[in-house]
């Protein structure tokens, strides 16, 4: 597996501070994703070797938690919330205007390779529903007028960069 450096030291270091090395998979997990962006093929037996595991033992805990991508997403990761406060504001058409400003579907990367647009549960900020998260980035009350301005500046961010 193709990790940084700094990502290698630092599983090696939250290895030692659980008792039984099983315990650190999630950690394990969430390093690699945040290195590479996802978790590719070979992860499960490559962290399965590492804390002494079945690969099996692994994947179990990579296709539980929603959290865990098996594919690459785009550069921009647009996450809108589904939850009941956010559907009743608008959610679903937020998230609609998303994919149709990248022409992309739920889950997958746009053509342009610039973002990810996917559902996520609650982003714990129901009274500003609908709620959008960009990266690390919260966005309250998201109408669809928001989420096309939102978009555009995305659009004009990866324009500069080309």
């Amino acid at each position: 597996m193709n990790l940084k450096p700094d990502t290698l030291k630092r599983i090696d270091e939250v290895i030692t501070h659980y008792p039984v090395k099983r315990s650190a998979v999630l950690m394990l997990l969430h390093a690699i994703q945040e290195d590479i962006g996802y978790l590719p093929p070979e992860t499960a037996e490559w962290v399965a070797a590492k804390l002494e595991l079945q690969p099996i033992n692994v994947y179990e805990v990579i296709t539980f938690y929603p959290m865990f991508r098996q594919k690459p997403i785009g550069r921009r990761h647009i996450k809108v919330c589904r939850t009941l406060s956010c559907a009743l504001m608008g959610g679903y058409k937020t998230c609609e205007t998303f994919e149709q400003e990248f022409k992309t579907h739920r889950g997958e990367v746009s053509p342009d390779g610039e973002v990810t647009v996917e559902f996520v549960e609650c982003l714990a900020s129901c009274g500003t529903a609908p709620v959008v998260m960009i990266d690390d980035d919260l966005h309250e009350n998201v109408s669809c007028a928001k989420a096309k301005q939102l978009s555009d500046q995305i659009k004009a961010e990866a324009a500069k960069r080309r």
